[in-house]
Parts: C-alpha cells; sequence; structure tokens
C-alpha cells in the first residue's frame, strides 16, 4: 500500500514560526491547479502500480481551495491511481478559512479526515504565532465540524510557546480531551532563525523558547494523553487505539509515497526525489532533484524513523534488510540507552519510552552508518 500527498502553496499570511514552503498570494491559482493535475497524469506510473490508501491535502493552508477545486484533484488521482474503495483522505485546515457549509461540501467529495490547526486555545498563544484566527472562532469550527459528521478528526497544538503557562497548557489539553475527538498532534515550538519568528527573537522583539518549560510540557501532555487512554505512538502523536493516521504511518514504516506539487518529497523504496519550490517555476518549467539512497541511507533513514514510534526498530528486518553488520553496529549502540532507562526491548523491538523520545534525534544519529 502507499499514499499521495498533495501539496497545496498558498496562505493567507505566514506564521512566525512556519519554515514550510508556501506563499501569501493565490495569484497563479488557476496555472498551479492546471500544473497539479498535469504532474499527477504525468506520475501515475511512479507508485509501480501499488493501490493508494491515503491521500493527503498539505500545504500552506488547502483550506483556502473552493471545495471544487479539491473536488477537481480528487476526480484526477481517482482516474490516474489504483485507490482502494474506502481511503484516509485527510485536509489540513486553519480555523479562519472554512465555514460549516465549505465542510459539508469537502465532506461530500470523500474528504473524511480533517486536520485541524488550532495551535492554541488562548488568543495571547495565538497572536505570539501569528496566527489570524482566535479561540472564540477555533471552537465554533469544532463544533461544526462534529455537527457535519467528520467521524475522525485531529487537532494540532503547540507548546513550549514563551506565552503559553503550565496552567494554560492543561487547559489547552482539557478542552481537547472534551471534544471527544480521537487523535492529536501535539509539536514542541521549534524556531528556525529564518522565520520571522527567529529574526523577531534574535532583535529582541519576542521573548525565546525557554527548553524547561517545553520539556515540562512534553512531561504533562505525556501523562495525561495515557490516563485518557491515548496512545503515545509517534514522538508527536497521540491516537486512542485504531485511529493513528494512516497517511503519516506510512513515512514512519519507509513505506511508498507520491508527493504532489511545488516542493513536494516522493520516496519510491530505493530513492527520493523532490520537487522545485516556487509556485512559478513548478507552473512553467516542472523538475526536481533525484537522490538514490545507499545501503547505509537506507538503514538510518530507518532507525531515524523506526525509533520516533512506539512500535520501534526491529532487529530481525535491520538484519534482514541490510546485514549482519549493520544489525550488530545496532545492538551494541543501544546497550547503553537500555541501562539508562530510556529505552527497553521487547521481542527483539528496541522501543524508546516517553523520556527517551525527548532524546530520539540524537540516539539515532548515535546509531547511524
Amino acid at each position: 500500500m502507499s499514499g499521495i500527498y498533495v501539496h497545496i502553496p498558498f496562505c493567507k499570511s505566514k506564521c512566525a514560526y512556519c519554515n514550510f514552503f508556501s506563499v501569501v498570494s493565490d495569484k497563479g491559482r488557476d496555472a498551479f491547479l492546471a500544473a497539479l493535475k498535469r504532474e499527477a497524469v504525468q506520475r501515475r506510473n511512479y507508485l509501480g502500480g501499488e493501490a493508494v490508501r491515503t491521500v493527503y491535502f498539505g500545504g500552506g493552508t488547502p483550506s483556502l481551495l473552493k471545495p471544487s477545486e479539491i473536488a477537481g484533484i480528487l476526480e484526477v488521482l481517482r482516474l490516474n491511481y489504483d485507490i482502494i474503495d474506502s481511503p484516509e483522505v485527510t485536509l489540513e485546515a486553519n480555523p479562519d478559512t472554512v465555514s460549516k457549509e465549505s465542510l459539508l461540501d469537502y465532506k461530500s467529495m470523500g474528504i473524511n479526515r480533517l486536520s485541524i490547526g488550532i495551535q492554541s486555545f488562548f488568543d495571547d498563544d495565538l497572536q505570539y504565532l501569528s496566527r489570524k484566527h482566535d479561540s472564540k472562532h477555533a471552537m465554533r469550527v469544532l463544533d461544526w465540524a462534529s455537527e457535519v459528521g467528520f467521524q475522525e478528526i485531529t487537532l494540532d497544538l503547540i507548546y513550549g510557546i514563551p506565552t503559553l503557562t503550565d496552567e494554560k497548557w492543561n487547559r489547552n489539553i482539557d478542552i481537547f480531551l472534551s471534544t471527544g475527538f480521537n487523535h492529536l498532534s501535539a509539536y514542541a515550538l521549534t524556531v528556525e532563525e529564518k522565520t520571522a519568528l527567529g529574526q523577531r527573537i534574535s532583535k529582541g522583539l519576542a521573548a525565546a523558547v525557554n527548553e524547561d518549560n517545553t520539556i515540562r510540557h512534553y512531561e504533562i501532555l505525556t501523562s495525561r494523553a495515557a490516563d485518557a487512554g491515548f496512545e503515545h505512538y509517534e514522538i508527536s502523536n497521540f491516537a486512542r487505539p485504531g485511529h493513528q493516521s494512516k497517511h503519516n504511518t506510512i513515512y514512519w514504516k519507509g513505506e511508498k509515497y507520491l508527493g504532489l506539487g511545488p516542493s513536494a518529497h516522493s520516496f519510491d523504496g530505493s530513492s527520493r526525489q523532490w520537487n522545485v519550490a516556487g509556485v512559478k517555476d513548478y507552473c512553467d518549467n516542472y523538475s526536481f532533484e533525484r537522490e538514490e539512497l545507499t545501503l547505509d541511507d537506507r538503514y538510518n533513514e530507518y532507525v531515524m524513523t523506526s525509533l520516533r514510534t512506539n512500535w520501534g526498530c526491529d532487529l530481525g528486518f535491520v538484519r534482514d534488510s541490510f546485514g549482519e553488520k549493520y544489525a550488530e553496529k545496532f545492538e551494541k549502540g543501544v546497550q547503553k540507552h537500555i541501562l539508562s532507562g530510556k529505552m527497553l526491548e521487547k521481542d527483539r523491538n528496541f522501543i524508546l519510552n516517553d523520556s527517551g523520545m525527548l532524546f530520539a534525534d540524537g540516539i539515532a544519529a548515535e546509531l547511524f552508518m
């Protein structure tokens, strides 16, 4: 099984912390939609005929597109790819870009999972992040999504925001739990130098992120999520049993996926490629870069992605897929992390616990070839 990611680059405005490719304009929108459909047709053989079980509209802000425009993209995908009968079809949406009517339209065309970018239910946090919605409208959107009948809804929240106290973070979690939704994506605020927030912090115009606060918020989150019956199945993702993101799991399990749109990445099992980032360049002269992965690359990526999850790194898979020297390096390298209490072994699977996940990138790097 495989997945398709569709990158919609348009945004109303650029969030201060965002480091993803997006443009604050919908100039050239018609040309973009035509180019996107053209790319979908041109690359219909990329997945090697594998059935597609997920389609994910990300961005950018996909909910800026009209429902009819999303429907047109889905029609092209259905005509050119072997999409299973009941795929997971996710749409990322910002609260300020949807209405109850548009949500009804999205649902009617086959969108069956919403990812709503709330970030916080407190206006001062939203202002720090340069979000365009306020907390009252966010709550209205959640009510609309439930009333429309979406069964699968995930919220994005951000912790470690300098304006976010422990009390407010607990209240954010309270509000999420009160919705009855089955999935939460929660991200630590990270600040890249070239973002607007990075520039503001460097000039002393905004408070900097405090690592101790971030760690404490993470610990509050993991404890409360567990108490509420949520599985911490990936560093930033929590779900009730049976409600994990099928699309993102494709990435973490190293399965094939096709990325459509400017800056979108694809993986065919042996190589990666990524599209040109500029919207005009993408429309006028579609091009991409490609990287053939060595055995070391594939091993390193497996270690990095599997250690982010609660199924962990399978030593038998390492041995069968990469060879004995890789298995020996991995098994030797994990011992100190088991002794330190950050990792556990279960049926030859090596899994980071909640405290170990705080160090996942560093631990993975130690195990790389």
